[in-house]
């Protein structure tokens, strides 16, 4: 799938853009590395040393408190809304500025849930209930007369679309664009209140945000017990999600609870911390080997998890809690607390002087602000106290509590796959090749018989093909179903009302995957009904080589990703083409599609170093707005290579692929191949057939030998 902007790739791929517009989408990022920051954030150049990572001093802010909740269903979140619409939205918001108790100038809506996710569950889709745009990436910004949004080049069509005139696009990384802080420091009279949602900002930015907006004396606002979208929303606001939760088999997991737990807690001695605060949806179900429903596409609960040095607790809705999950929890000594109780969990702890790890990335501002509060009491109290008779917390450590502010380990711990993770993706991906070989035999069928199929019928298809395949559980992602022109909007999303027919003339693009109960796939062709142009064909080959020259890439150990990014670019380059994406993103094993830290992009923020055990994709792409859209995407897995040589005394890395579905010789100029590049190809397919035709039979097994017959250079 597409990747996240580069600056999102570093977290888990959190998957929205960052505040700090100025150095934008990463592409695959994740999004490709499609991971997602609230479209403020700046990357930060020290990731590689991920448990390296200094001490920060904790930032401190004031909050704000209001009252009640509410909020519009996201039915309503129609492709082209009518300005009226639009407009009584603003209205509403704007009359809630000067309300008492909140008293603001202008109002931030970012894209994620108080878990920083890139996909999120429709009650917290507020950014797009305000605004009507519905890419997964983008920041609004509201003041008492104006409305903005950004976003990343992949969403530039799609926004286009969708904004009524009440709101303005700001094309974030495009040059001359401010980004949000910039334009609101233009845009507010010197002194103005900018409100937010603390719960909905990383500590990080939202302490980048309060300094950027300082420049002009604005002040950030912290409205703490009240969002102002949901306050509008109302009862037609969808309720939260309560699907159960399940364990997640340790056939498929590789590695015990008790086990990571011991993992961990050795990281949190190390780190002179006696507790830490896990809030990435991912990053709890793979260490509690947990799975849930509560986000579409991913494979995750809404939960927060305290780690301490003796005990663990878990803080979700009990009613998603079966039977089976109490005991598994209970046999790895989790306890169970109220999801809504976690802040009065993090001020206790500072009570009682623990030191705890808060990854300020990923974790949110409430959260840290609340520790920070917390802390700040503790050291009032002990004000007439003598601190020289302190006395001797936890292992020896000081009991003054004080924060830890470093990288999740388990960011990096998640990302390394160990051999049964690494088995369950590739068994997911040869049942999905066998369901994609079906529906690229039907949909050939369908089309050569003149048969007018739409792009949401044909996603549709698809998904009904992958739901027969054992194990299936739901799509990775929206698919991305695009013919023609509309295959240049790159997370395009076909709707029933306006998508466009499967032309048989023009370039298909279709970006897909699915979850599994043993794997996560992503895997996109471009194929051509009819007779390509020669230009089209040109660009595909060069997509084509770029794909091949990243998947036969050796490399050094600790090599990060954006040193490969150029492997992939450079044959477009050659002749002046490029994308605005990232060539590749971490993916999850039956979990999240688009994961940090590592991912491939043309952004050099992220230094973390591709490893061994690691799966990325490799997707690069080209699109001509308004024509057609070129993008060719398999996944893999990060593999140690025996090389003759070892410079340095240090080890080599390569690929191992793990998806296997022809890639369309149709489109393949082949003057323009090199032998060995003829030869890469033909070798894929004969992989193809060798693993996938096993599993086929009939109409589809003869489509799959049709598509993977050698090609012959002259």
């Amino acid at each position: 799938m597409h990747s996240l902007p580069t600056q999102a790739i570093m977290r888990p791929l959190s998957l929205s853009p960052t505040l700090s517009l100025s150095s934008s989408a990463s592409g695959s990022s994740r999004y490709l590395c499609f991971l997602s920051l609230p479209i403020f954030h700046k990357p930060k150049s020290s990731y590689n040393f991920l448990f390296n990572v200094s001490h920060k001093v904790p930032p401190r802010f004031t909050v704000r408190s209001c009252s009640s909740i509410s909020a519009k269903p996201s039915s309503e979140l129609r492709k082209k809304r009518s300005g009226s619409d639009s407009d009584e939205k603003l209205r509403a918001l704007r009359e809630l500025f000067s309300r008492p108790g909140i008293g603001i100038d202008a109002y931030i809506i970012p894209s994620q849930d108080a878990h920083q996710s890139e996909f999120i569950a429709e009650c917290y889709m507020r950014r797009a209930y305000i605004s009507g745009f519905t890419g997964s990436a983008g920041t609004a910004v509201v003041t008492k007369d104006k409305a903005a949004l950004w976003t990343d080049g992949r969403y530039f069509l799609q926004a286009e679309k969708q904004l009524s005139s009440s709101w303005i696009l700001m094309r974030a990384g495009n040059f001359g664009v401010p980004t949000t802080s910039e334009w609101l420091n233009d845009f507010l009279p010197p002194g103005g209140r900018v409100g937010i949602d603390p719960f909905l900002f990383s500590s990080d930015a939202a302490e980048e945000l309060k300094q950027d907006i300082a420049k002009k004396n604005h002040e950030l606002v912290f409205i703490h017990d009240l969002n102002l979208v949901d306050e509008i929303w109302k009862e037609s606001r969808p309720k939260p999600p309560n699907k159960p939760v399940r364990v997640h088999d340790i056939k498929y997991a590789g590695l015990d609870v008790a086990s990571k737990l011991s993992s961990l807690r050795s990281e949190l001695r190390d780190a002179g911390s006696s507790a830490i605060v896990i809030s990435m949806l991912d990053e709890v179900a793979w260490l509690l080997n947990l799975r849930g429903s509560d986000v579409p596409h991913s494979p995750v609960m809404y939960a927060y998890l305290i780690v301490e040095l003796d005990k663990a607790e878990l803080f979700i809705d009990n009613s998603k809690v079966t039977t089976e999950v109490r005991a598994h929890l209970e046999s790895a000594g989790i306890e169970l607390k109220p999801y809504d109780s976690i802040l009065r969990e993090v001020e206790s702890l500072a009570s009682q002087g623990a030191q705890l790890w808060l990854d300020t990335s990923s974790v949110n501002a409430a959260i840290v602000n609340a520790y920070n509060t917390a802390c700040e009491r503790y050291y009032k109290s002990l004000e007439n106290k003598s601190k020289s008779k302190t006395d001797d917390g936890i292992n020896g450590w000081s009991s003054l509590p004080k924060g830890v502010y470093k990288v999740s380990p388990l960011s990096l711990a998640k990302a390394i796959k160990n051999a049964e993770e690494l088995e369950g993706m590739r068994n997911s991906h040869l049942r999905d090749a066998a369901a994609l070989a079906q529906f690229w035999d039907w949909l050939e069928e369908e089309i050569h018989k003149d048969v007018k199929l739409t792009e949401v019928e044909v996603a549709d298809k698809l998904l009904e093909f992958r739901s027969k395949q054992a194990g299936f559980l739901d799509t990775s992602f929206d698919t991305i179903s695009g013919s023609g022109a509309n295959g240049a909007i790159i997370h395009y999303k076909p709707e029933p009302d306006s998508c466009s027919i499967v032309h048989a003339n023009k370039l298909f693009l279709l970006d897909s995957g699915a979850q599994y109960v043993d794997g996560t796939t992503d895997i996109t062709r471009t194929v051509h009904f009819g007779e390509p142009t020669r230009r089209e064909k040109e660009c595909f080959t060069r997509v084509l080589q770029g794909h091949i020259s990243l998947d036969r890439a050796v490399f050094p150990e600790n090599t990060p990703g954006f040193v490969l990014d150029a492997f992939a670019r450079s044959f477009l380059w050659k002749i002046g083409l490029d994308y605005r994406h990232g060539t590749g993103h971490g993916v999850g094993a039956a979990l999240n599609v688009h994961e940090g830290p590592q991912s491939i992009s043309y952004r050099y923020g992220n230094m973390t170093p591709l490893q061994e055990g690691m799966i990325v994709s490799n997707e690069p792409g080209y699109y001509e707005d308004h024509a057609f859209g070129i993008r060719i995407e398999n996944l893999l897995h990060v593999k140690e290579v025996d090389t003759p040589n070892r410079f340095g005394g240090i080890g080599y890395l390569g690929f191992e692929k793990l998806t296997f579905v022809p890639i369309q010789a149709k489109l393949v100029d082949l003057s323009l191949l090199s032998v060995e590049e003829v030869t890469w190809l033909n070798d894929y397919h004969s992989q193809v057939w060798e693993k996938v035709s096993p599993l086929l039979d009939g109409s589809a097994r003869q489509w799959l030998w049709n598509k993977t017959r050698p090609l012959v250079k002259n």
